[in-house]
């Protein structure tokens, strides 16, 4: 993604929590962070008391945020791109941008190759046929060295600024008030207090939830953010950053030890099935540097790679069999996501299931489609704490779950865990803080802790494969296995594994021993790519060194009173708190403005509030880019290959959208929806049109309620007892509708019922010349847990994802509102 590390984008904070009260502008869109954050929250108004920053929201339902902000702005549900697209396009005419940041730190000056165009809502490469691109056009012009190419007065009319600009320049105020239904004068006032924190002195941070990623178009809504802060030059600085706002703590830890499908611990990736040579597979992913002498730390990729292989396979991993590389498993998907699993599971492809901490049938999109899928498996396997509606989903729950047992030969065995509060262990919280935690109470009756569960499959599954034999095996039975109760490893011994700890010694460039043979490694800069390292998760190294548990650390102290206590629990990558710091001072080495300020060059080294984001003795003189995840050493304005629908973000309506056509390319069905998104014919058939369902919904939580599990909880069952939608007088009064009636909400694949909350918080919009009524449905309730019973909210929303994480559409999708 511009400006974040391209593999760290599926969420996680550039800052964090505590930097927001940095801050002199805080836009929150895509997110609800007083109501889903009320914790976090706190440092939004402590910015608001004691900096005073404003509060910006943007969001189609005013809510308890928007109640305590400065100002509000409206906007139609999945049209975050034209909004923030538009604010683009101002920043650039109105010359509200940091010149020196973006000539110095970005791409902007480097020049796109001639293949590369766009037209009518294509990027050049698309093939209708296969519904993707081809994005070999995708790239900057090289000499003939393989550097890109550089116009450092930003004129070249091929420069990334240059190509940006125009790309943009359709993105009037006119257009986009149309498009998102946002009055033009609050569209104006928005931009204009975006704008003023272009000034190195002022800084504007951005944070965002599952309103930006559960879009068909989400990461681009999230690259767009990226590229503004660029333009402003709010990357790296105390206040700014993109800020992602993690549902619960261990969703950052599921993403940062790769429980994706697609990758390893670290961010590190799967093959793919064309990738059967390890060389290739290194290749690819060693991005070598693209401007001349840049740091561009992914060409360690090895090192990380080879350390993490010699954690799970032991002595079996050598360089003569690279590094155990034929057992890992190579892709023929880009991505087993929970759509083509369950899309696969379907049509029978799938035999058996194991669910642990997810709640499928409550939580994935298109209820009926999940419930039919699950019925055709010979087995299924939830790990919960609590009964969950997906254990149940064989069980008639009368109208809330009216299916026939005898019908459902699926054989549902339940284990029960330990819950976060009965184990110990470390959590990651959003800030990419690792903090340990000790249990508060054992877990009581027969359930255990996870790793006890997943420990005891795989032994028995070891035991049979050395018994019995069977298909594959090397896998099964070289896996590195060395704990002391290797029925139950402990959360101490895996916290050692995942930091990693030195196979042989580890000499500098000098030859100086800097870590003995069985040592813990203090930073992943100690990692090699010749067997000598073990380590589980690189970006974790330096979480447990010789020095012991970092994460265990209660050290509040700061120094310099910007709020990083740098004492207190540890982050990845190597306890830095903001990511990309060297971008918080200019080309020479001094800030950029001295209440920014978070690292600098003092004549010898860098220092500062943070740990620095950059090599410590390179001096300015080589002048070397800031982001060092990247080929460039730039922030990414153009991404190049790395998304799937294009390197600039283009406005795409959503796959259910309530008006006829995209306003920005109206003639070109084509373009009409996300033209790189992946959709099955099954899901395509079961699409509502705005004709049958003309009202646009979206879905959202509460702070009485988390997810699923608080249902169980009687006190959180008093304070938010009964399903409701939330829909707007105008609306109400059209249907006649009073608050406390109860109302029927169809989409194609299904009805919910619910009570009505009639209110002034969602207002009608004009779009694209029409009125356009939007509908918010909390996502709660079901038909277990202490609340009363009540339909699935995913009964409603479609099965279709973000074209590159393939996260479901939950925020846009069509309904039809019946008084009942």
């Amino acid at each position: 993604m511009a400006g974040l590390a391209p593999t760290f984008g599926r969420g996680a904070m550039t800052n964090h929590w505590v930097d927001i009260r940095n801050a002199d502008l805080i836009l929150a869109m895509g997110g609800n962070p007083a109501e889903a954050h009320p914790v976090g929250f706190r440092w939004v108004m402590e910015a608001k008391e004691k900096n005073d920053a404003r509060l910006v929201v943007v969001d189609p339902r005013f809510t308890r945020t928007a109640a305590v902000a400065d100002y509000f702005a409206e906007i139609r549900t999945g049209t975050d791109i034209a909004f923030l697209g538009g604010l683009v396009n101002y920043l650039i005419e109105t010359d509200r941008i940091h010149h020196d940041y973006v000539r110095e730190y970005t791409d902007a000056s480097l020049i796109v190759g001639e293949a590369f165009g766009f037209e009518d809502g294509l990027f050049t490469g698309y093939d209708e046929t296969e519904g993707k691109y081809e994005t070999d056009s995708w790239n900057y012009d090289y000499d003939d060295e393989g550097n890109a190419l550089r116009d450092p007065t930003l004129q070249h009319p091929r420069c990334v600024f240059q190509l940006m600009r125009e790309h943009y320049s359709r993105y009037t105020l006119d257009v986009v008030s149309s498009v998102c239904g946002t009055p033009r004068d609050k569209l104006q006032r928005v931009w204009e207090m975006a704008g003023e924190t272009a000034v190195p002195g002022r800084t504007m941070t951005i944070l965002y939830a599952l309103g930006w990623t559960q879009h068909s178009i989400g990461s681009q809504i999230i690259r767009t953010a990226a590229i503004i802060q660029l333009l402003l030059g709010n990357m790296g600085m105390r206040g700014g950053g993109v800020n992602a706002l993690r549902g619960h703590s261990n969703i950052q830890g599921l993403t940062d030890l790769g429980l994706l499908s697609d990758q390893l611990p670290g961010y590190l990736t799967l093959p793919d099935d064309d990738e059967q040579a390890y060389d290739d597979y290194i290749l690819e992913r060693a991005r070598p540097p693209l401007v001349p002498d840049e740091v561009s730390y992914w060409r360690h990729y090895e090192r990380f790679h080879v350390s993490l292989m010699k954690a799970w396979y032991g002595n079996s991993a050598t360089a003569e069999n690279d590094w155990c590389y034929d057992w890992l498993p190579k892709l023929s998907e880009k991505l087993y996501d929970i759509l083509h699993t369950f899309e696969r599971m379907s049509h029978g492809e799938i035999t058996g299931y194991f669910c642990q901490g997810f709640n499928p049938l409550a939580a994935f999109p298109h209820k009926a489609k999940v419930t039919a899928s699950l019925s055709r498996l010979k087995y299924l396997v939830v790990i919960d704490p609590l009964r969950t509606e997906t254990a149940e989903f064989w069980k008639n729950h009368g109208e809330y779950n009216d299916v026939d047992p005898a019908g459902i030969g699926t054989e549902v065995f339940r284990l029960p865990t330990s819950s976060f509060a009965e184990e110990d262990g470390s959590i990651v919280n959003s800030s990419r803080w690792l903090q340990w935690f000790w249990r508060a109470a054992p877990p009581p009756g027969e359930a255990r802790p996870d790793t006890a569960i997943l420990a005891g499959i795989f032994l028995r599954l070891q035991r049979l494969y050395r018994e019995e034999g069977g298909a594959f095996p090397d896998p099964v039975l070289n896996l590195h296995w060395p704990y002391r109760h290797p029925e139950e490893p402990s959360p101490e011994e895996l916290a050692r594994e995942y930091n990693g700890w030195a196979l042989e010694d580890i000499v500098d460039e000098e030859r100086n021993v800097i870590c003995r043979a069985g040592e813990q490694v203090e930073d992943y800069g100690m990692l090699r790519a010749d067997g000598g390292t073990a380590c589980g998760c690189w970006i974790f190294a330096g979480c447990w060194t010789e020095d012991g548990n970092q994460m265990a650390r209660r050290d509040n102290s700061d120094p310099y009173g910007t709020g990083q206590t740098l004492g207190w629990a540890w982050s990845w990558p190597v306890n830095r708190r903001i990511l990309y710091n060297r971008a918080s001072a200019r080309p020479d080495g001094t800030p950029w403005a001295e209440n920014k300020a978070v690292v600098w060059w003092n004549g010898q080294r860098w220092v500062g509030t943070d740990v620095p984001d950059f090599p410590v003795d390179s001096d300015p003189t080589a002048q070397l880019g800031p982001f060092l995840m990247n080929q460039t050493g730039r922030g990414q304005l153009f991404a190049r290959d790395r998304l799937a629908e294009g390197p600039f973000p283009e406005h795409y309506e959503p796959f259910e959208t309530p008006i006829a056509s995209n306003p920005l390319h109206p003639h070109n069905p084509l373009a009409k929806h996300n033209p790189g998104a992946r959709v099955f014919e099954q899901d395509r058939e079961n699409f509502g049109t705005f004709e049958e369902f003309p009202h646009a919904a979206t879905s959202y939580r509460l702070t009485e309620h988390f997810h699923y599990w608080t249902m169980h909880n009687r006190l959180n069952a008093i304070a938010q007892p009964e399903k409701f939608v939330e829909i707007g007088e105008s609306l109400a009064n059209e249907l006649g509708i009073e608050k406390g009636d109860r109302v029927r909400v169809s989409s194609k694949r299904g009805h919910i019922d619910a009570v009505a909350v009639v209110t002034k918080r969602i207002r009608p919009l004009q779009v694209a010349g029409q009125t356009v009524h939007q509908v918010g449905i909390p996502l709660h309730w079901g038909f277990l847990g202490e609340t009363k019973k009540s339909h699935l909210t995913n009964t409603l929303t479609p099965s279709v994802g973000d074209a590159n994480t393939q996260t479901p559409e939950y925020k846009s999708f069509l309904v039809r509102v019946d008084k009942l």
